[in-house]
């Protein structure tokens, strides 16, 4: 099963750009505090933004000194708003999907990829290929939805008769795959991972785990609607791997 391509309908696009870290960019992203200090140093490196998005990364790569940044994304809307938002001289933009990439070998110093694991089905796949594009001592960064999150019975809240979010449930975590649940106004196919399976997957590809954090929003943001309830349940896993 591979991913689908939710991100270039027209409908949930145009949803998708309201967003405000659509708007704004990394400084409002609640994670981005948390996964900033988790890059290496980028001076002279190259990089791999896998499900690029908007560019954020891939500009930011470009910002901190990277000597070649390639993002590739499955949306030709995305990549079309990445060259829009987002160029650099050092930087190129393709319309591919991260499954069907080469990742030539030994290639990369750095393999980001920002909330788009939890599209993918077979993990197991792309972290042996990230493995094999990546230099040796190479580093692999990612975002991926929670565990915890992807296992909520909808992806949503229960909520009060009063309409306050009452309890997170989980269901059926130690089934993964598809999960259907509803985003920006669409019905959108997730796949669930669960933690074993994303982390023992990292290790059996070759990789040692460097760090492993779960997104907190930051304190400045913590008055914004919602945000004091993302400290209820996790909803990102950030992993920082390095190539032995």
């Amino acid at each position: 099963m591979r991913m689908n391509n939710i991100y270039d309908d027209k409908d949930f696009f145009d949803a998708y750009s309201k967003m405000a870290r659509s708007a704004g960019g990394l400084k409002s992203a609640g994670e981005w505090h948390q996964l900033k200090p988790m890059f290496p140093p980028l001076e002279g490196q190259d990089v791999l933004d896998l499900g690029c998005g908007y560019g954020w990364h891939s500009k930011y790569a470009a910002e901190q000194g990277a000597k070649r940044v390639l993002g590739i994304d499955l949306s030709e809307k995305m990549i079309a708003e990445a060259k829009r938002r987002n160029p650099a001289p050092n930087v190129t933009y393709e319309v591919c999907g991260l499954e069907d990439y080469d990742y030539p070998r030994e290639t990369f110093d750095l393999v980001i990829s920002n909330l788009v694991l939890h599209y993918v089905a077979d993990l197991d796949s792309v972290f042996a290929k990230v493995h094999q594009t990546l230099k040796t001592d190479g580093v692999f960064l990612f975002n991926i939805e929670h565990p915890v999150f992807t296992a909520g019975v909808n992806q949503d809240w229960i909520y009060a008769d009063d309409g306050t979010p009452q309890a997170w449930a989980i269901d059926n975590y130690f089934y993964p795959g598809e999960r259907e649940t509803n985003f920006l106004g669409q019905k959108v196919a997730k796949q669930h991972h669960t933690l074993t399976q994303i982390l023992m997957g990292v290790l059996n590809a070759g990789f040692e785990l460097e760090r492993v954090e779960e997104a907190q929003p930051p304190e400045d943001m913590m008055d914004m609607p919602g945000m004091k309830d993302e400290m209820r349940r996790p909803m990102m896993l950030l992993v920082r791997a390095k190539k032995r």
